[in-house]
């Protein structure tokens, strides 16, 4: 998802927290630390702060983040074992989008084909239930999705409704009358005409 200033979800996603390791003493900002009781943050501390501050100064080299708890060894192999089972919306709505962020920042080179793996396992049983799963029973699967799976199930079961009411209720095309003829019969017909 590209960074958009006015997108509200993506201004949630960059909201999120991550663990940043301080490479250097940071001075004046143990605001950013709540259990703190100094006005500077030591080298070496590690403390919770929004992923937009902490992707700015990762770029700057002032800290090193630490991947969240939910793109850990663990979870990666619950998704490997079945991925359209495995709650992501409950462990970060914006699964993707984060992962996103910060893969490029991350000490970790292997996030970016983790996300796409993860993605492309997810997507082909999210379609199926989007075109096969009836109203009623959506909302139950829809609480182990994140927000932009939620939106690609959304598009998939408006654009099946859409299908439907073009089937059944929608004007179906005719065959021409010219198009049964032959066009050699068509020829004699009117050179009888003409004489």
């Amino acid at each position: 998802m590209a960074n958009n200033y006015y997108d509200l979800d993506d201004i949630l996603m960059e909201e999120e927290y991550v663990s940043v390791h301080f490479r250097f003493e940071a001075k004046g900002l143990g605001v950013l630390d709540p259990g703190s009781e100094h006005d500077d943050i030591e080298a070496g501390a590690v403390v919770d702060i929004p992923l937009w501050l902490a992707h700015d100064l990762c770029l700057r080299k002032f800290i090193t983040i630490k991947l969240p708890y939910f793109y850990n060894e663990r979870i990666r192999k619950e998704i490997q074992a079945d991925a359209s089972c495995v709650d992501l919306g409950r462990w970060c709505p914006y699964f993707y989008e984060m992962g996103l962020r910060l893969a490029p920042i991350s000490p970790d080179q292997t996030l970016g084909s983790f996300l796409l793996y993860c993605l492309q396992r997810r997507y082909k049983e999210m379609l199926c239930k989007s075109l096969t799963v009836a109203l009623t029973t959506a909302p139950k699967f829809l609480t182990l999705l994140t927000k932009e799976e939620i939106q690609l199930f959304e598009a998939a079961r408006d654009s099946m409704k859409a299908y439907n009411k073009w089937w059944f209720q929608g004007a179906r095309l005719e065959r021409a009358p010219v198009l049964g003829r032959k066009r050699r019969l068509n020829a004699l017909l009117s050179s009888f005409e003409l004489t």
